[in-house]
């Protein structure tokens, strides 16, 4: 599939021309997304990119801040306010995240704790094929787009080796965290949930999904909302003005981040959390020390996320009619 190639489609035509299987497919696709945003430094703006959504979402967000549809909806045409959103459209995705989130949050939970090195394999050759794919989405590269690329993987390689921070766990940071995290939740290569885990909110929010804080996750969920919608505001303006250097951009994100999902890790300094959980807080990316049936078995699941993410390319290619 071609990004440049393929734009979002305007909210009344996707609204109007998609059958209900099409929605069944952006419910599946928003579940990988919430999958991916689960785990610290898996983004969830980088499977929407693999699954071809990536621009659609980006400008169904950014309609929520847009005067059409705050005029239709203070005027009550509730039916032109949703049409103008994309509202199917989004209700979908979202919905999809919000399952993945609710059902995958004890489970990633006890894999990142029982299992790191076979969960961060699996993520680690999605991602790495991911690059690849997108990469791919740019017809001509030129020294500004590499200049671009190199730019953002950079920029994700120093991020993403930052230091989890001990914060206070008021209504206001909540809110903050939410909408720094929704930011990186759209960026492919920044994932939301590594935000939260250097703002110290990520075992704080696995908390609150597993317990039921509903306060805490509606803090959470208020300032997601409001980073969101004000980001994809430029994030939109940026994919019409400069798509292609845009897109180089972000394609560098997920390149940087590779550093974060490598999956043999030696913990250098931690922390004990409010709950007595051990949370790294420095870790350096070492070679595996065994070769080993573990070893066999990350290498396994590099390649089934290789290909998985090759396949769904093909999907959205065969999709768009590209």
């Amino acid at each position: 599939m071609s990004v440049s190639a393929a734009p979002a489609r305007p909210a009344s035509e996707t609204s109007q021309t998609r059958t209900a299987k099409s929605y069944v497919g952006l419910v599946a696709r928003g579940f990988a997304m919430g999958s991916a945003d689960v785990i610290p430094g898996v983004s969830g703006g980088t499977m929407a990119f693999i699954l071809g959504i990536y621009e659609e979402l980006i400008m169904s967000i950014r309609a929520v801040g847009r005067s059409d549809f705050w005029r239709a909806l203070l005027r009550l045409r509730i039916k032109d306010a949703l049409l103008a959103i994309n509202f199917p459209f989004l209700i979908a995705v979202f919905g999809g995240i919000f399952l993945a989130v609710v059902t995958l949050a004890h489970g990633l939970e006890w894999m990142l704790v029982n299992q790191p090195v076979l969960i961060w394999s699996f993520f680690f050759g999605l991602v790495l094929a991911s690059v690849i794919t997108v990469a791919r989405r740019i017809k001509k590269w030129s020294v500004i787009l590499t200049a671009a690329l190199i730019t953002g993987a950079v920029g994700a390689f120093l991020l993403v080796g930052a230091v989890p921070a001990q914060t206070p766990d008021t209504w206001w940071f909540l809110l903050l965290s939410g909408a720094l995290a929704s930011v990186a939740m759209i960026l492919p290569g920044i994932s939301g949930a590594f935000i939260l885990l250097i703002l110290g909110k990520y075992q704080f929010a696995l908390n609150a999904v597993t317990e039921r804080d509903f306060v805490s996750l509606a803090l959470l969920a208020m300032g997601a909302a409001i980073g969101i919608v004000s980001f994809a505001q430029l994030l939109g303006y940026l994919f019409k003005r400069y798509h292609d250097l845009t897109v180089a951009v972000l394609t560098g994100f997920m390149l940087g981040s590779l550093r974060k999902l490598w999956p043999w890790k030696e913990t250098v300094e931690s922390m004990l959390d409010s709950h007595g959980e051990i949370i790294p807080l420095r870790q350096i990316n070492i070679l595996p020390s065994a070769i080993n049936l573990e070893f066999f078995a990350a290498i396994a699941l590099m390649v089934i996320g290789a290909v998985l993410v090759i396949a769904l390319d093909r999907i959205a290619h065969v999709e768009v009619g590209d």
